[in-house]
């Protein structure tokens, strides 16, 4: 199945979203709007990862919503999943397209690096991901990246899409847009919210305005 990675791109955080309600309330992102979905969850089991894992590709394929996993070219190829996002401290771009195959997704976060995105555009990477001057409580003590980087970095890396991440709310998200990034990824402001669906809805009319 081939994805458009573009437009409102949801991240889970176990910290945000009760268990028990978990599978419900990511289904309530998609439900409004959400384009791409990652299960991100740092220090759960192997086989928790992979039951909930397979349980959200079973909601995305409804939804034709690519499902990414944090860090773990092992739990997509286990799980099934669309693709892999990578950090500093994860396996290379081509370790995990050797694990994943050609056909699967990966991206990667770059920190306010241009040089970073612009490696992982040459070696194959299929989106990036870029910081912006908010803060977030996700990634305390996290370096800011100016706008004037994310405009550079549209500019220099040009054969795959940029999201923004850090801090995006529907109060700043024109801003973050006005640099010309194709999407924007976000956690609090959709997973800490009352209501997911509601905040994808809203955050998807300023995308698409």
């Amino acid at each position: 199945m081939k994805f458009e990675l573009k437009g409102l791109y949801v991240i889970t955080d176990k910290k945000l979203i009760e268990r028990p309600f978990f599978i419900e309330s990511v289904e309530k992102a998609l439900s409004g709007g959400a384009n791409i979905l990652q299960l991100r969850e740092k220090e759960t089991d192997y086989d928790e990862i992979v039951y909930l894992g397979k349980e959200l590709l079973k909601i995305s394929r409804l939804y034709s919503v690519p499902l990414i996993i944090n860090d773990s070219p092992q739990l997509v190829r286990e799980i099934g999943a669309d693709g892999v996002h990578l950090g500093k401290g994860d396996t290379t771009i081509e370790n995990a397209r050797n694990i994943i195959g050609e056909d699967k997704i990966i991206g990667v976060s770059c920190y306010g690096q241009i040089e970073r995105g612009l490696d992982a555009q040459v070696k194959g990477a299929d989106y990036v991901a870029f910081g912006t001057p908010y803060n977030t409580p996700t990634k305390p003590g996290r370096k800011p990246t100016s706008f004037s980087t994310l405009k550079e970095a549209k500019a220099k890396i040009t054969k795959i899409p940029i999201f923004a991440i850090g801090g995006i709310t529907k109060e700043n998200a024109q801003d973050v847009l006005a640099t010309g990034v194709d999407g924007i990824a976000v956690i609090t402001s959709v997973f800490g919210s009352d209501n997911p669906k509601t905040a994808c809805i809203e955050l998807s009319q300023i995308l698409n305005n």
